[in-house]
């Protein structure tokens, strides 16, 4: 075999630049397999191939939409509750999530408030700051419930949100807190919920370290996946004993 089939195979050549010539040293248009770099036409403006950035996905799990998938976006922070931990949480709450009023404050993408109208929840309120997150749940929320009976999806900063639902005199018998967890922002949204909770309201709140969780507060139940903690909350407000001011709750 020669040099020259030894190097380009079958009578091509490869010149050091990395562009391939047929044996009349005429150039061969280079072949990229399936599925590998840009589809055809896709390019960047740079003439760069396009890097697949296709949003993974997670499921509803249980329910009238069970096994739903929905689409998580290519935005940054964004941590959807991973499946299991769903299912732990919607087990805790067995039927009583039937007929309630749902607010997901920090929705990400939207899959706890849509497991919460899939398993048979009254309404759920999903709030969203950001845009691209937005969209997708609108998207899957028109799909789902079109005519919007028990969905409604909110943009905007979840803490005018609040203020908002305050003065509206709106009551939420179960509110999910899982705000980025970068922002520590557990301690405000506690703080700010009392306003807006129905009587017996539970709370679903998720983190990631250790935080000293408000006396005011009563663990019913908690656990851990991983890295994630999870915890379903209720107010007690004066009614419980305060001998101390605070209490570990992620430890």
């Amino acid at each position: 075999m020669t040099a020259r089939r030894r190097a380009g195979g079958r009578g091509r050549t490869r010149r050091a630049g990395g562009d391939s010539r047929d044996a009349a040293g005429q150039p061969v248009a280079s072949v990229r397999p399936h599925g590998l770099g840009a589809s055809s036409g896709s390019r960047r403006p740079d003439g760069a191939a396009r890097v697949s950035t296709a949003p993974h996905r997670v499921r509803i799990v249980g329910g009238r939409w069970r096994r739903t998938p929905v689409m998580v976006p290519d935005v940054v922070g964004l941590r959807p509750t991973p499946d299991r931990v769903r299912e732990t949480l919607f087990n805790w709450l067995g039927t009583r999530i039937e007929g309630l009023r749902c607010l997901d404050l920090f929705a990400g993408t939207g899959v706890l408030g849509l497991e919460a109208a899939s398993r048979g929840a009254k309404r759920v309120l999903l709030v969203e700051r950001d845009r691209r997150a937005r969209e997708a749940i609108g998207r899957i929320a028109a799909r789902l419930d079109p005519d919007g009976v028990v969905v409604e999806v909110a943009g905007g900063d979840a803490w005018e949100r609040l203020r908002q639902l305050t003065a509206a005199g709106e009551r939420f018998d179960l509110i999910f807190v899982d705000p980025p967890f970068a922002a520590d922002q557990w301690h405000q949204a506690l703080a700010a919920l009392p306003a807006i909770l129905a009587p017996d309201a539970l709370v679903y709140l998720e983190c990631d370290a250790s935080f000293v969780l408000p006396i005011d507060w009563q663990p019913v139940r908690t656990a851990r996946a991983g890295q994630v903690r999870y915890h379903l909350l209720r107010y007690a407000g004066s009614a419980l004993p305060a001998p101390d001011s605070t209490r570990e709750l992620c430890a």
